[in-house]
């Protein structure tokens, strides 16, 4: 009796601990599938972090998804040494999840990389392309650089504002062409100076523009557009008493005596967006072009400041904005 009892007595405790092995394997299996996060690499443009503008927003969209637990990523900064292709070769050897792009300069890197590697996704900032591994968002820049203009054209006193961009792409001739036509849908009369700097990341040069177009040419309000070259021009803006509309971030902070507006691209929200959509939707975009502007809130100003409008001026701005939302008012982009 007593051999039959401790016999039972051992399976009883056999099959106890056979139990609890099991369970915590259970546990550890389920800990480790969620544990499992999302690789997201990123290629800036030359610039680099520290532009307070592009790249900053893009990194901080990417910092958020971060700190939520949801991703970890890795970022490279194209230089003479390490070209935009090599950095998207990178990222692919290493087989990240999701591999990010910004604007039209590193274009022609990923979509050689994305031609290697068909089975890897990648995601093209401010540019689109036609293969197929590779989404886009783009930005209706236009609508916002158009509410832009209005404000300058509203501000001037001498009738002469200007436009300051980096390099003579399409995303900045979209930028150019919208705020000239919000200049000119509230002063007709205006003078609109076009100048491209060549360079986004020469802030000595932007220094050296912003004076030419201020005193030979007579620009009282200018708006820049154009990273590192553009905190160069809205140092100097203000030191000669001008007003300046920055853009991508709200640079207020940067002149605050100049500052009129900042025309805000809502980079990091996009870009958190669609990583949250990437991941939602098991490592695919549901859609593989993805168009964004004022009627999404991706693009837009900031509070204003320096200036106060009249009443009629309120009106008339609140007005072209709502129009612009709905699409009564088409702003016309050429390549």
């Amino acid at each position: 009796m007593k051999t039959n009892m401790y016999v039972r007595m051992g399976l009883t405790m056999l099959i106890a601990l056979t139990l609890i092995i099991l369970g915590a394997c259970s546990t550890g299996s389920k800990t480790a599938a969620t544990d499992v996060k999302t690789r997201v690499g990123i290629v800036l443009t030359e610039v680099g972090l520290g532009d307070r503008s592009f790249n900053d927003a893009a990194f901080n969209g990417l910092v958020k998804a971060r700190d939520e637990k949801s991703i970890v990523f890795d970022y490279r900064e194209p230089s003479k040494e390490l070209t935009a292709e090599a950095s998207f070769e990178e990222f692919a050897k290493d087989k990240f999840d999701l591999i990010i792009g910004l604007s039209d300069t590193v274009k022609a890197g990923m979509e050689k990389v994305a031609a290697k590697y068909p089975d890897q996704q990648f995601l093209l900032i401010d540019s689109t392309s036609d293969l197929p591994n590779i989404a886009s968002i783009s930005f209706r820049a236009e609508e916002g650089s158009y509410l832009a203009g209005v404000i300058a054209g509203m501000a001037s006193k001498e009738k002469h504002v200007g436009f300051l961009g980096g390099m003579e792409i399409p995303v900045l001739k979209n930028f150019e062409q919208g705020f000239k036509q919000g200049v000119l849908a509230v002063d007709p009369e205006a003078a609109v100076d076009i100048v491209y700097a060549g360079d986004f990341g020469n802030a000595d040069l932007g220094k050296q523009l912003a004076e030419q177009m201020i005193q030979e040419k007579g620009a009282d309000v200018i708006y820049v557009a154009a990273g590192l070259t553009g905190v160069g021009a809205l140092n100097e803006i203000q030191a000669l008493g001008k007003y300046a509309i920055g853009v991508d971030t709200d640079q207020f902070f940067l002149a605050e005596k100049a500052i009129l507006t900042s025309m805000l691209k809502n980079v990091d929200v996009s870009i958190y967006n669609a990583v949250k959509s990437f991941i939602e939707n098991k490592h695919t975009f549901p859609k593989r072009q993805i168009v964004e502007g004022l009627a999404e809130d991706a693009v837009g100003l900031t509070a204003l400041h320096n200036i106060t409008l009249s009443d009629e001026q309120q009106r008339t701005f609140d007005d072209l904005k709502a129009k612009i939302s709905s699409g009564q008012i088409k702003i016309t982009v050429n390549p």
